[in-house]
């Protein structure tokens, strides 16, 4: 049986490997940092997100401050950057503070 998260998971450079890249199904990973108003407005969908998709999508968060590596190498310029991966293959991107709607349909295309 998989783990079934029903809150973010904080991932940083020396996990992510094993939390995303070799997760299987669905993960969405929050690059966001504590001074960005804009990502504290987008926690708590990503909480109820975690919560109500738990089992089917793993929602997973990197601090970009704390973790530059793996905001460096996707490439994150604006945060905060919402990256799916699906089987580890990062497939899609939202970036900004977007309504809760916009976040659920990805994830809903995704599982798909």
């Amino acid at each position: 049986m998989a783990a079934t998260n029903t809150h973010p998971v904080q991932v940083t450079d020396a996990t992510f490997a094993s939390e995303v890249e070799q997760a299987g199904g669905l993960t969405v990973v929050d690059f966001w940092a504590t001074w960005c108003g804009p990502c504290l407005m987008v926690a708590p969908v990503l909480e109820q997100l975690a919560n109500e998709y738990a089992g089917r999508a793993k929602v997973a968060k990197v601090d970009v401050d704390a973790n530059q590596r793996t905001a460096m190498r996707f490439n994150i310029r604006s945060i905060p950057s919402i990256l799916f991966f699906k089987n580890g293959q990062h497939v899609d991107t939202v970036v900004g503070a977007v309504p809760r709607a916009t976040l659920e349909a990805k994830i809903k295309q995704h599982l798909g």
